[in-house]
């Protein structure tokens, strides 16, 4: 469905091959100031090069054809044996200013690269690789400054037999793009370095770990908060001092409020100890001593929080039972109790509801329905997107989009992450060790990684009315420490996160770091 039927491919390839021997050149396109054709559809099915456009390179696999995004046909490059092929538009006589060109796509994944660009437009160029998609549409956006009057909008592939793209729906228009929030968690840091754990440079210097996050391109820090955990890691005494040194490497600080002694997520919501037996009414009032307690401390330390998550992937509530779902009029106070305490302690704070399951969009939909319903008060939405448990891009995107145009917020990615191995360096077992459990495209390696990141990243920056901020990696340090394992009641529990972390198995920082320094 999603490559060329058989019979497209038996007239076309008759047809590059007589266009081989009486070497005609490709059609050269005539030069305008506005984007031909940028939908494919001046030609319908079949046309070896589109109206407006040119090509280069193995020609035979560029072609337009049945199955567009929104109209009758889409370009595809598609081929049964290696190909590299490129297919272009010219633009000239543009004003001079920021530009962004915005395409749909699809993607087999394997290639060698398969990316569109803007390139000849004066500055460097600009690309934005395909994501990995076999079905769903996904848009992407590749952002340039034009200084020279002219650009060139460049679709390319370097691809192995049988790897195909589709793309459609070109358009090209003033405007910027980029995102702002490059991050990662690092709540893992003082614990693996009060048990031994160090972190290297990818050349094998031991170093401070966010200076080696930093010089990669991070510019923000997710940092969690527990109340009274057993092991007295990640509470208030040691947010502070982690605060200050990620402070000290010029980041931005997010505060991520858990409301318990341990993991909240989805399925466990416990309250602290400290607040068993304490009644609705008392818990929103330690909801706002606790979170004020904690902000106030690292403003009165010159490190004030720049975000604060009220609250972890809170989809079925949070303070079980009290704050659950079950009861909206609760939840909503106390959560509105924790963003009143954020903004008591400083105005300018922005406060973000952290949800997991990135691509469920009637469940975040119902999710954020109610808790406007019930005047919850909030700044930004947060999202927990693992492709592997969370649907497809094509679920990602689509949620996040309607996220940000539903309730006219800012969005970002919450937590993602992705293997760059299977085995396990300790003796727990990882979350994620099988090849079947991983997202098609994106093999369990260093590239695998990266892509990922990219391709999320990419997501991210593509919401519509620049409402995309950003991404955080989860967990970045945290690697495989005797010690430093998941339970913080027992010493002795492993890790099952390690081949997720970006450093690796040698402490070393791994390539997809790289991801800090998208667009």
């Amino acid at each position: 469905m999603f490559h060329p039927r058989r019979t497209l491919r038996a007239l076309l390839l008759p047809l590059a091959a007589g266009l081989a021997l009486t070497a005609l050149p490709a059609q050269t396109a005539q030069a305008a100031s506005t984007l031909t054709n940028g939908g494919f559809e001046s030609d319908g099915a079949g046309t070896a090069t589109p109206s407006g456009w040119s090509e280069y390179g193995s020609t035979e696999a560029s072609f337009t054809e049945s199955g567009g995004h929104e109209g009758a046909y889409r370009l595809s490059h598609y081929a049964t044996s290696a190909y590299k092929v490129e297919t272009h538009q010219y633009l000239s006589g543009l004003t001079n200013g920021a530009y962004t060109l915005t395409a749909w796509v699809r993607s087999s994944g394997g290639q060698k690269s398969a990316f569109i660009a803007l390139k000849n437009c004066g500055g460097a160029e600009q690309r934005t690789d395909l994501p990995v998609s076999a079905s769903g549409w996904i848009r992407i956006v590749v952002p340039v400054g034009v200084t020279t009057n002219q650009c060139t909008i460049s679709i390319t592939s370097d691809a192995n037999a049988g790897n195909w793209i589709n793309v459609d729906d070109l358009t090209f228009a003033s405007g910027t793009s980029g995102t702002s929030i490059k991050g990662s968690d690092v709540s893992s840091i003082p614990k693996s370095e009060a048990f031994g754990g160090t972190y290297r440079t990818s050349s094998g210097t031991i170093t401070d770990p966010l200076a080696v996050l930093k010089s990669a391109g991070q510019n923000y820090a997710r940092v969690k908060v527990w109340v009274n955990p057993a092991d007295g890691f990640n509470n208030k005494a040691r947010v502070l001092a982690l605060a200050k040194r990620v402070k000290a490497q010029g980041m931005k600080l997010l505060v991520d409020f858990h409301y318990s002694d341990t993991w909240a997520d989805p399925g466990a919501q416990s309250k602290p100890a400290a607040w068993a037996g304490h009644s609705y009414s008392r818990l929103k009032t330690d909801v706002y001593q606790h979170t004020y307690d904690v902000l106030n401390a690292l403003k009165a330390q010159g490190t004030t929080a720049d975000m604060v998550q009220v609250g972890n992937e809170i989809n079925g509530g949070m303070l079980w039972s009290e704050g659950s779902t079950s009861n909206w009029p609760q939840l909503a106070g106390l959560l509105n109790s924790g963003h009143d305490a954020v903004k008591a302690v400083s105005s300018s704070t922005q406060v973000a509801l952290h949800l997991a399951k990135g691509g469920d969009l009637s469940g975040t939909r119902w999710w954020f329905d109610n808790a406007v319903a019930n005047g919850v008060k909030f700044d930004v939405i947060g999202l927990s997107y693992y492709g592997y448990w969370h649907g497809t891009l094509h679920d990602f995107q689509t949620t996040l989009d309607d996220a940000a145009t539903r309730y006219g917020k800012p969005v970002f990615v919450a937590e993602t992450a992705y293997p760059f191995r299977l085995d396990s360096e300790d003796t727990h077992e990882n979350i994620i060790d099988l090849g079947s459990e991983l997202v098609p495209g994106y093999p369990a390696t260093p590239a695998g990684q990266t892509r990922w990141m990219n391709d999320i990243a990419s997501i991210v920056e593509a919401v519509p009315n620049g409402r995309g901020l950003g991404v955080f990696y989860w967990e970045s340090t945290w690697t495989a420490v005797t010690g430093n394992g998941w339970d913080p009641t027992d010493p002795s529990s492993g890790n099952a996160w390690e081949n997720q972390a970006l450093f690796g198995y040698n402490d070393r920082a791994l390539p997809a770091m790289a991801w800090f320094s998208h667009r």
